[in-house]
Order: structure tokens, then C-alpha cells, then sequence
């Protein structure tokens, strides 16, 4: 077992494993664009009150930070940490915010192409749920957490780049192919956003190893 002079403060962790249930509640709204009827106002609205709870999550987790004289870890990885989990959520709001505000629920349905991305995001969500409690203690098996999350983000990229050959085929009127191209940067953007995560927590593990 390795020692540590450092104190283990479960109140640390529990902020990290707050934030992963909040991204894993704010995906699964964000999937309900999926549906065969979905309320686009309400996704988005549902999603700014996420967003915000999260905001507060990650305020209160730098008080404490700012506050104790040892920390867990060290303070700048988890600054880092709790920024990289923001910004997923900052990214999955503005995607569903953007599909509301530009009267994209006038399409008979979004890109499957967008759907899919959506998809590889719940996985990255899921994945995120399962090994943040493991974050305290970081042993060996938290290797599979990096590992699972380049290959997901390898498969947001593939969904992704299909998504620009679509609606670069004519499909989409070009003013449509603006606005739905702005919603899969922001989906875009969360799933790299997730690989961010996996890159502090695989800096953190190299460190305290």
C-alpha cells in the first residue's frame, strides 16, 4: 500500500464525483434531442439549470481549495480538473441553447450524424460516473480510464467529421449548414473536453505514483 504524507480529505473527492453525476444528468438531457418529439426550449432550459448547479459545485470546491492548508492533491491539478469538467458542461449547454435559439427544431429531425456524437458523449459520461470514485487512491486500474476515453473521443471525432461531409452535400441550405455546424463544434468541443479530463487525471497519476 503506498503511504502518503498527504491527508486524504473525502470532501475533496465527493466535489469530483458530484461534478461527474452532474455531466452524466446534463448528457442525458441533452440525448432527449434524440427523440421523435422533443421540447427544445425545455432541453435547453433543463441544461442552463445544470450548468449553473455546476458552476456552484465548482465555486464552493476553490473556496475549499483556497481555504485548507494541505490539500489532497496538488492545488493547480485540481483547479485544472474542476475547469475541465466545467467546460463540458459549458459546452453541452450552449449546443442544446444554440439548437433552441436558431429554430432548429424546425428540421424534421437533427443530423443522425449529431445524434451519434451525442451518443459518444453519454459513453464519455458513463465512463466519467464509474471512475471518479476511484480517483482516491489512484491505482492501477484508473490506466483504463484514459485509455477508454481517447478511444471515445476518437469515435466523437469520426462522428463529427461525417457530420461535415453531410452537411456539406447540399443537403442543408446553406444558412442551416452554418447553424447546425456551430451546434457540432459545441458538441465537439465537449467530447475533446472529456479527453482533457482524462489527461489531468493521467498527469495526477504519474505524479503521486
Amino acid at each position: 500500500m503506498r503511504f502518503s504524507l498527504k491527508p486524504q480529505d473525502d470532501a475533496f473527492y465527493a466535489f469530483f464525483n458530484d461534478a461527474a453525476d452532474n455531466i452524466r444528468r446534463g448528457v442525458g438531457i441533452l440525448s432527449e434531442l434524440g427523440d421523435d418529439a422533443p421540447d427544445f426550449q425545455k432541453i435547453s432550459e433543463r441544461l442552463v439549470d445544470v450548468e449553473h448547479d455546476n458552476d456552484q459545485l465548482t465555486h464552493r470546491l476553490f473556496n475549499k481549495v483556497n481555504s485548507t492548508f494541505v490539500t489532497p492533491m496538488d492545488r493547480t491539478d485540481m483547479y485544472h480538473l474542476a475547469g475541465k469538467l466545467d467546460d463540458i458542461l459549458d459546452h453541452i449547454e450552449a449546443a442544446a441553447n444554440l439548437v433552441y435559439l436558431y429554430g432548429l427544431s424546425d428540421l424534421p429531425a437533427l443530423p443522425r450524424e449529431m445524434i451519434e456524437q451525442i451518443t459518444v458523449l453519454a459513453q464519455q459520461a458513463d465512463l466519467l460516473v464509474e471512475y471518479m470514485p476511484k480517483l482516491k487512491g489512484l491505482n492501477s486500474s484508473m490506466q483504463d480510464f484514459w485509455v477508454e476515453c481517447n478511444r471515445l473521443e476518437n469515435d466523437g471525432d469520426r462522428a463529427y467529421r461525417m457530420l461535415l461531409v453531410r452537411l456539406y452535400s447540399g443537403e442543408y441550405e446553406a444558412l442551416t449548414v452554418m447553424k447546425l455546424k456551430e451546434v457540432g463544434d459545441e458538441l465537439e468541443a465537449a467530447c475533446d473536453s472529456f479527453e482533457s479530463v482524462s489527461n489531468v487525471v493521467e498527469s495526477v497519476y504519474v505524479k503521486e505514483s
